[in-house]
């Protein structure tokens, strides 16, 4: 299996779009959403960033 490098800048490049998604359309709420993240405690958010990662490989998984 060989690196791809066009498939791998095409994923960088789908998530700085998604990634732009929420700030472009309602930048208050995002503004909102990061002050809540100073309230929520480290260990939920390391849980919060596994799960996210763990959804993130079942999909590359069941893309691949």
């Amino acid at each position: 299996m060989s690196l791809n490098l066009s498939d791998l800048f095409a994923a960088l490049g789908l998530f700085f779009v998604f990634e732009g998604i929420a700030p472009f359309l309602n930048p208050r709420g995002v503004k909102r959403a990061f002050a809540k993240l100073l309230e929520i405690g480290d260990r939920e958010l390391r849980i919060a960033g596994l799960g996210s990662m763990l959804v993130g490989v079942v999909i590359l998984f069941l893309a691949r």
